[in-house]
């Protein structure tokens, strides 16, 4: 019998399954090699690359959306209105000139932004589960430069507009303008949704010197004076800070307090003369730039001798 390299390795498999049927691995084997990461940050292009590793059920499912939603003709951004409900027709498909990887990687966006806002998913830190957007109004005017996600990702603001059209939009607005408060007093302990994302828009994520951690993985923290202290829930006073890096400060010994210039400076416990304190450029790298130096004192990993 003569078969083809696909068809000998079908062929193959088949032999396995029917010789060792149960494999010589477990289902704790298997579920510890599943996993999804990005291998890297972004590239200069700002394209991404991951590495997924699927159980079964999830190569399953992903099959079974695939099967429409990455057909010919479906969820593709080049169309002015992408068939997303119902089937394309014939002059759709026929202009799909993209690969089957670019329809599967259309398939998945089309499949998380209908996902995201829904209001029955709760919300994460106070705001519902979306993506939330930093921009300047001189870049969205000029329809050029970037914006920052919550996450780090930089999107280019072509693509931010074009998202923008999908979303649930967020504006910020200062006290005076149309009457919503940024300054809570001791009224409440729980930071609003308007003032985390201006601390989205402000810190991009933890405050510690050297913290990665993006802002959709940080919590509010009192800068100054914790509420439970006597502290305000004023923006002026509030920052972004991990869950770990928050419990430096309740329980390591660790202080922080608010810069004249709006940053929020670390201060490490005074019997660890050794530790760096500071503030963190991580989520900031334009302020490495010439133009836009880093603030006082700033090394090359965001901190800067206490």
């Amino acid at each position: 019998m003569n078969l083809r390299p696909d068809q000998l390795e079908k062929v193959a498999a088949q032999l396995s399954l029917l010789l060792n049927p149960d494999g010589t691995f477990s289902d704790e084997d298997r579920a510890r090699k599943r996993g999804f990461v990005w291998c890297g940050g972004q590239g200069v292009d700002g394209m991404s690359v991951g590495k997924l590793v699927a159980d079964p059920e999830l190569r399953a499912a992903v099959d079974a959306w695939m099967a429409k939603y990455a057909a010919p003709g479906m969820c593709n951004p080049a169309d002015e209105s992408p068939t997303v409900l119902g089937e394309p027709t014939d002059e759709v498909i026929g202009g799909d000139q993209r690969s089957y990887g670019q329809r599967q990687h259309d398939a998945l966006t089309a499949l998380l932004r209908g996902a995201l806002g829904d209001p029955k998913f709760g919300q994460h830190h106070g705001l519902p589960v979306t993506v939330i957007v930093s921009a300047t109004l001189q870049d969205l005017q000029n329809q050029t430069g970037h914006a920052v996600t919550a996450a780090g990702t930089v999107i280019p603001i072509p693509e931010l507009i074009r998202l923008s059209a999908h979303a649930y939009h967020y504006l910020a607005l200062f006290d005076g303008v149309n009457g919503r408060a940024l300054w809570l007093g001791r009224t409440k302990r729980i930071a609003s949704a308007d003032q985390r994302i201006i601390l989205h828009s402000k810190d991009r994520g933890c405050t510690r010197p050297g913290c990665d951690a993006p802002g959709y993985h940080s919590e509010v923290h009192h800068a100054a004076r914790d509420w439970k202290h006597g502290g305000a829930t004023d923006i002026d006073d509030l920052t972004l800070a991990c869950g770990p890096d928050n419990q430096l400060v309740e329980t390591g010994g660790w202080t922080t307090r608010k810069r004249p210039d709006g940053a929020t400076e670390w201060i490490p416990p005074p019997d660890l003369p050794m530790i760096r304190g500071g503030i963190n450029t991580y989520h900031h790298p334009e302020r490495l730039l010439g133009d836009d130096p880093p603030r006082d004192g700033a090394d090359d990993d965001g901190g800067e001798a206490a």
